[in-house]
């Protein structure tokens, strides 16, 4: 046996491959794939690829180390033996059924699906489909590959009813022939270089053994095709009800089949045949041997089609075996696997003949019976309770009894019929009635010419005839005497009652056994003595066979029955439980009893003598008899599936195995178990069992049926054994006390409930005392009952008798709950208490004890009606308090509805939070324009904000009116799409306010985004912000027309068509009107809320914050574009100087926050000519100012303009500087000055460096001297004087501050080096100010700083405010 498996195994290989042949493969439900040595019986290795039921392995024939596995799921697995390593692939999503590796390709493996589809892959190209072969409509139940490389063998012609498929012949791309084998009746050939198939066979209706099969009916089919070696045009398969076809595949016409077996009869197969394996032998002829779901191996010569042997295996535990008493050496086997074998032992042609009967038995045969005159006529028992009667000559099905029994028939018997069968005309009834034993201790007698009719239960005659009024025990085994004249019937008690027919009237009770009885035997009567015809032997679980002598009593039977307490003789020696026995047809008073200790003895009864001991079969025996024709030679059958012939004259042993060797071999056998047991139970297709007799030479005529597959078990009743082929027998554990016992026994501890509490401890624990005293508690009972006053000192259910409360009247009762109360309070187990008040009907009592226990439950709650409405009132109060305790809020509040206090439910939720649950309750039960809705909505939502659930919080507020509230709490988040939410929230819920602000918000965050599409999306919502519209526009205007000149891109999220970068000769300001009038419907002419006026006023309500270095790019463009959107309405308005008043701010913002290069782009995008008096070239018009403000914005926008000619000018021309100067004097200096002061915005003072180096090339093409303004530089000199005292005073603080608070630590020093650095530039106050702080010099510097700061800003506010802009 190769032991490992886990469940199932699905698929088996060897390797065919020299050196490796020794080594298969298996794979297995349990998932796994294993190899494994066949020589030593031990697992190589195991792999657990695959996650699902793996369904077929193969080795390949032409790879020795490829093995190819595929699983339920449709994953394919290539093992490879010698590395270890795996692949897997998945070609289709589909239930693999079989699949095979080409024996010429290596990487080539035909896979068949359940559904029908077969798909050829290539495992070298990870698993690649080459073909899909369609046709087949069902299970694809095996694959097999033409033995030929090519494809040139088969020239298949027209085919009737099947129109013309085209020849291969040779010279075509190489390829092979595949067969197929499918569910749905056919056989096909593929060509697997076409990929399409060459030829369907359909397996043809055959007559089998003259009864015929109906088309119409599918029959239970598995088509297993098979190519022999040797024959490349012949396919051997599968047919119906275990037939073989050799198929002819160059024959034409329908007939191109012949059975195998045809030249004689039950040469066949009697079920479906599931596997075919050819061997060439060395003379040259061909083999094929087949296995079938009969469990029989045969072999076949396939040159004559004939078959050679068959080998019966055995797939289960042999429980009964029995031979005809009609038909010489007809023997009987019940098995394990469902099936009963009929042997013809003396047959001299076929060592094995036998046949085999499944119909009609779903379970195990536990009990066979061969009719003691009617030849052929078998009944059997089995582990369902089925009871039916076979006729073994005939192909008909069973009768099957109508009555059956609750558990496992143990044992059949046949004798004369007993009342009710009995009466009646004597001609009309049978002379045997069948009697059947089961688990649940019940005897039927079924009349076996009509086992349609019920079955009558022998008990209720033995109770009418011996006026039995007490309970009998449960049967367990009954025999008839051969004369028909008494039967004995063995008790689970372990009591024997002999009982004379036909009444059954009782003549005897064999009290010797004290465990339950397993087997009875009568002495054979004929050709013995007299004397030894009323020998009765039994066996019981206490392993000591005992024989009686009931001949004085049979033959003068007493007028009442007789008590027997000593056997005739007593045969020891078996260490364990006594199943079978049978006496010796042959000789007197030879007994052979066989034992759950794993042996069979011969007994010399008189003498009670042990003559012989048979240890050949691994585990326990069930069953045993003598052959009718050998009177040394017995049949034994057991767990080991195994049935065996041996003889008695050739043991070594004359008595079962005992002592301490029988102990020291069980606890070996106990630690052999504990290993082997995991493994055995699950496993479902063990080897052959040993063919052993008695280890020595087996003599003519002995046989033995060996048991193969181990399937139709329970595994549960496996116990795992040594491995000699003649194993010690004293090794097998004594477990069972009858054969379905095992099944509880064997099962883990795991499963086992923990036993309840008991409601009556104290009563209970007194059954617990010795047997004396419970002895003596009989006799006191007993006196209590019968006297009408009870024993001195004796008070039922109080003091020392306690427990006979329990068995006495009422008050005896009560006293003993009394006691059992107090018990139970002090042990603090209150619930019994409640429960010992309830029984003794103390309803109310028992709710207070529960009450003020805080023991209340649902079951006490349901019976507290029965008390009272005021008392189930009271407890549903109660018990919602101990709920609440308890945390159990949700059914405290259900409680409370179910006295209608609702609001007090609502509150419960509300005050632990269950927000939820209190609305869905209120909602339910409620008016909609209930006050507490609109409360429980706000307090839900308030705790929601707190732990920013906003969108869960917004839903409560719309819930409860406060729209406002929702669309403030999800414009919390600040995101995007949540302010776009609460802006669309708000403008549905009528907030038009609060929808514009939130629209603009998430306007701005869009825009600054670059995501320019969805914020005028946002803001197309409201009619009202048309001037933010056009702002962004502006803005996105502005963004892609200065996008070249930012030092960094900015990419960006979306834009419209009209912003795309057009003509670069328009202005900006001209592509602004031209976009606002063509998208945006605003002109100069345009009235309502598109009027240029309204527009512009609303607009100007809009603050610019003063610029700053700090302001991000994409800012300081979305406040340049502001002031741009209100030049151009200017323009539309025709206001030339609020126009050049925001044109020069949106230059100045930039500008300002430090963005020179981008003020200066956009300074050319305004003025492409460089004059800014000129507006628009496309709408013509001139500015004119009147305003002086106007005026000086004008001006200073002209030298802004000049200036960056200026800039550009210079660096045109560093060229020629780098060559005339150099390069400190012209390229630094001046370079680094210019810069410094472009960034600085120094515009006037910048040119008195600029302009001597300029002095000498071209001349400048405009006027320079509007850079020259002196109020201008002074202006900035003061503003810079300021600045550097501003300086010079925070560096003082701070050394200051450090003077008082001990030393800066480092980090401030480093920081505060830089602010030092800075403000020792070149001043009118020179180095010594910067060192202010040392010595007494720190007052009077303080006071100059002071004092100049003072004039200084005297000086700036002296200034016009035209110089300030």
């Amino acid at each position: 046996e190769l032991v490992g498996h886990k469940d199932f195994v699905s698929g088996f290989s060897f390797c065919q491959h020299a050196g490796q042949s020794h080594i298969c493969v298996s794979s297995s439900n349990d998932g796994s794939v294993r190899f494994w040595d066949s020589d030593n019986k031990v697992l190589i290795k195991e792999h657990a690829a695959h996650q699902s039921p793996v369904a077929a392995v193969h080795w390949s024939p032409v790879d020795k180390n490829l093995v190819v596995s595929g699983d339920e799921k449709g994953i394919v697995v290539c093992h490879w033996y010698h590395t270890g390593d795996t692949a897997s692939f998945f070609p289709e999503p589909r239930t693999i059924f079989c699949l095979t590796c080409s024996p010429h390709t290596w990487s080539s493996v035909a896979v068949g699906y359940k559904d029908g589809m077969i798909v050829l892959i290539d495992v070298s190209k990870k698993g690649e489909v080459t073909h899909r072969l369609r046709g087949h409509d069902d299970e694809i139940h095996s694959l097999e590959w033409s033995p030929l490389a090519s494809e040139d063998a088969l020239y298949s012609r027209p085919e009737d009813g099947e129109g013309t498929t085209s020849g291969v012949s040779a010279g075509d791309e190489k390829g092979c022939y595949l067969a197929s084998g499918s569910k749905d009746q056919t056989v096909r050939i593929w060509s697997s270089a076409k990929g399409k198939g060459v030829m369907t066979l359909k397996l043809p209706y055959v007559k089998k053994r003259g009864s015929a099969v109906d088309p119409g009916v599918k029959e239970r089919l598995w088509l297993h095709v098979h190519w022999p070696k040797g024959r490349p045009t012949q396919l051997v398969s599968s047919c119906f009800c275990g037939e073989l076809v050799m198929w002819d595949l160059t024959r034409t016409g329908k007939q191109r089949w012949t059975l195998f077996g045809t030249s004689s009869e039950g040469q066949n197969h009697s079920r479906i045949i599931f596997n075919l394996s050819s061997v060439h032998l060395q003379d040259d002829r061909e083999l094929l041997v087949s296995t079938s779901m009969d469990r029989e191996i045969k072999c076949w010569d396939l040159a004559s089609l004939d078959c050679c042997w068959t080998l019966p295996t055995l797939g289960g535990f042999v429980y009964a075996l029995t031979f005809s008493p009609v038909g010489a050496g007809c023997l009987a086997l019940g098995v394990g696997d469902n099936m009963i074998r009929v042997w013809n032992t003396l047959t001299t042609q076929n060592q094995y003949d036998t046949r085999s009967f499944w119909q009609g038995i779903k379970s195990k045969v536990t009990a066979l019976a061969w009719h003691p005159k009617k030849e052929g006529s078998l009944s059997f028992g089995t582990d369902d309770g089925k009871v039916g009667i076979y006729d073994v000559f005939s192909n008909k099905p069973p009768q099957i009894s109508s009555s059956y029994h609750r558990k496992t028939v143990y044992t059949l018997a046949w004798g004369p019929p007993v009342p009710p069968m009995s009466f009646g005309a004597a001609g009309g009834k049978p002379s045997y009635s069948l009697y059947s034993c089961a688990g649940e201790g019940v005897i039927l007698q079924h009349d076996p010419s009509k086992l349609s009719g019920e079955a009558s239960d022998i008990d209720k005659l033995i109770r009418d005839t011996n006026n039995i009024k007490h309970k009998l025990s449960p049967h367990t085994d009954l025999s008839w005497k051969p004369d028909g004249k008494v039967v004995a019937i063995g008790n689970e008690d372990g009591c024997i009652d002999v009982y004379q027919a036909p009444s059954l009237k009782l003549l005897c009770s064999i009290q010797q056994h004290h465990k339950i009885i397993n087997t009875l035997r009568w002495h054979y009567d004929h050709s013995s003595p007299p004397e030894l015809h009323c020998l009765l032997a039994s066996g019981s679980s206490n392993a000591t066979v005992y024989v009686h002598d009931l001949r004085s009593i049979i033959e003068n039977p007493p007028e009442s029955p007789v008590v027997l307490t000593e056997p005739y003789r007593r045969l020891c020696g078996h260490t364990a439980k006594i199943t079978g026995m049978a006496w010796s047809p042959h000789h007197d008073a030879r007994l052979v009893t066989v034992s759950y200790d794993g042996t069979a003895q011969v007994w010399e009864v008189v003498q009670e003598e042990a003559v012989s001991n048979y240890r050949g079969h691994v585990g326990y025996l069930l069953c045993v008899d003598w052959s009718p024709v050998d009177p040394d030679v017995i049949w034994t059958g057991g767990k080991d599936f195994t049935l065996q012939e041996w003889r008695v004259s050739k043991q070594q042993f004359k008595k079962p195995p005992k002592g301490k060797k029988m102990v020291d071999l069980k606890e070996k056998m106990k630690t052999n178990t504990k290993q082997k047991k995991k493994n055995k139970k699950a496993s479902s297709a063990g080897g052959a069992a040993p063919l052993e007799m008695n280890g020595e030479t087996v003599t003519g005529g002995e046989k033995a049926a060996m048991g193969q597959e181990l399937s139709g078990e329970d595994e549960e009743d496996e116990v795992s054994s040594t491995n000699s082929p003649v194993p010690p027998p004293a090794t097998f554990e004594m477990q069972r006390k009858s054969s379905t016992a095992t099944k509880s026994k064997d099962k883990p501890d795991l499963l086992k409930k923990k036993k309840p509490r008991s409601m009556l401890p104290i009563s209970t624990s007194m059954d617990h005392r010795p047997k004396e005293d419970l002895l003596q508690d009989c006799i006191t009972l007993a006196s209590v009952k019968h006297s009408s006053a009870p024993p001195a000192g004796c008070v039922p259910g109080q003091g020392e008798h306690i427990h006979l409360g329990l068995f006495s009247d009422r008050p005896a009762l009560y006293r003993m709950f009394e006691a059992e109360e107090e018990g139970h309070v002090e042990a603090g187990h209150y619930d019994s208490v409640v429960y010992l008040r309830l029984w003794s009907g103390d309803l109310e009592g028992a709710l207070q004890l529960a009450t003020e226990k805080g023991e209340l439950n649902d079951h006490l709650l349901s019976i507290a009606p029965m008390a009272g409405f005021e008392v189930w009132s009271r407890t549903v109060e109660a018990f919602i308090k101990q709920l609440c305790l308890q945390e159990q809020y949700l059914k405290a509040a259900s409680h409370l509805l179910s006295i209608n206090k609702l609001y007090e439910a609502v509150d419960l939720l509300c005050s632990h939070k269950l927000y939820r649950e209190a609305i869905a309750l209120v909602k339910a039960r409620l008016p909609a324009d209930e006050p507490v809705l609109k409360e429980l909505y706000t307090c839900w939502a308030a705790v929601l904000e707190k732990d920013g659930h906003f969108s869960a919080a917004a839903k409560c507020y719309l819930a409860a009116g406060a729209s406002f509230d929702a669309a403030k709490v999800i414009a919390r988040k600040n995101d995007v799409s949540s302010l776009r939410t609460a802006a669309s929230l708000a403008r549905i819920s009528g907030e038009v306010a609060l929808a514009q602000s939130l629209a603009l918000r998430c306007a701005k965050d869009l825009a600054l985004a670059q995501d320019w599409v969805g914020a005028q999306e946002v803001l197309s919502s409201q009619e009202s912000l048309l001037v933010h519209k056009l702002h962004l526009c502006v803005a996105e205007l502005l963004a892609v027309m200065l996008a070249d000149s930012q030092a960094e891109s900015q990419s960006c999220v979306s834009s419209h068509p009209w912003a795309l970068p057009g003509e670069c000769h328009i202005s900006i300001q001209d592509h602004v009107r031209d976009v606002w009038e063509e998208q945006f419907g605003v002109s100069q002419t345009s009235a309502g809320h598109r009027s240029v006026g309204a527009l512009l006023q609303e607009l100007k309500s809009l603050e610019s914050p003063t610029p700053t270095a700090n302001v991000p790019l994409r800012q300081v463009q979305l406040y340049s574009s502001l002031h741009l959107t209100r030049a151009v309405l200017s323009w539309l308005l025709d206001d030339d100087g609020q126009l050049i008043k925001e044109l020069w701010q949106a230059v100045a913002w930039l500008r300002d926050a430090g963005h020179v290069c981008v003020s200066a782009a956009l300074c050319r995008l305004l003025f492409s000519d460089g004059d800014v008096s000129v507006c628009s070239r496309k709408h013509p018009k001139t500015l004119h100012h009147t305003e002086e403000e106007a005026q000086a914005a004008a001006s200073s926008l002209q030298a802004f303009v000049h200036y960056q000619h200026l800039y550009d000018h210079w660096w045109s021309n560093s060229i020629q500087i780098q060559n005339r100067f150099s390069l400190s004097a012209a390229d630094s200096s001046p370079g680094d000055e210019v810069e410094d002061k472009v960034v600085n915005g120094d515009v006037s003072k910048s040119e008195e460096s600029v302009c001597p180096a300029t002095r000498t090339f071209d001349k400048l093409d405009f006027d320079a001297s509007l850079l020259l303004s002196e109020h201008h530089a002074a202006c900035q000199a003061t503003q810079r004087s300021v600045r550097e005292i501003q300086e010079r005073l925070a560096a003082m603080v701070l050394q200051h501050s450090r003077a008082q608070g001990g030393q800066l630590d480092s980090g401030e020093k480093e920081a505060y080096a830089p602010t030092q650095s800075s403000t020792t530039r070149e001043s009118s106050d020179g180095q010594g100010s910067a060192d202010a702080g040392q010595g007494p010099e720190y007052q009077e510097t303080l006071l100059s700083l002071s004092s100049k700061m003072s004039e200084h800003q005297k000086q700036l506010a002296d200034l016009p405010d035209t110089i300030k802009v």
